[in-house]
């Protein structure tokens, strides 16, 4: 008796569809369009989930805006029920400094840089949201081949952010 089709050995689920299929997506973007009209059209895809995600953590703690610490650990929190593995690395009145050593497109991310803009937007949109102002610099990244993630977000327009490239973002 052969084996049914439902039983063979194939990895393939929910998860790993969605992953590759955004992998493609922002592959042929990429290729089409080029990486800087790619990385703008994720953008605002970025930027409507980090409205999204804002809005349910403000709802859950029932807060008008989020505190410095609760953005912190609400960015942290957010990429580990992704699947992401965020830490605060450090946090001062200026800036957040956050590592991740598994993003949470796993090896999709791989040579897909313009999908790094879903972090940057969200983080973005969530902190400018809450604290009127960010910029989210992307040092490294495991899309671009380093060992993990090393994200910057500045919170005050000073001096030390208008020197670290980024992308701005600003509250309503």
């Amino acid at each position: 008796m052969s084996k049914k089709i439902e039983q063979l050995d194939v990895p393939l689920n929910r998860d790993v569809f969605l992953r590759e299929l955004l992998r493609e997506l922002a592959g042929t973007l990429e290729e089409v369009v080029g990486f800087e009209e790619a990385a703008g059209f994720i953008s605002i895809v970025g930027q409507h989930i980090g409205d999204w995600i804002n809005a349910d953590y403000r709802a859950a703690l029932g807060a008008e805006q989020l505190s410095r610490e609760q953005v912190a650990e609400v960015l942290v929190d957010l990429k580990r029920r992704i699947q992401g593995d965020f830490h605060l690395i450090s946090a001062d009145a200026d800036k957040l400094v956050l590592g991740n050593r598994a993003c949470p497109f796993g090896d999709k991310v791989k040579d897909r840089n313009s999908l790094c803009m879903m972090t940057s937007n969200v983080f973005g949109t969530v902190a400018a949201e809450n604290l009127a102002y960010a910029k989210v610099a992307l040092h490294q990244t495991i899309a671009r081949g380093d060992a993990a993630c090393r994200i910057v977000v500045h919170l005050r327009d000073g001096q030390e952010a208008e020197q670290d490239q980024g992308i701005e973002y600003f509250g309503s």
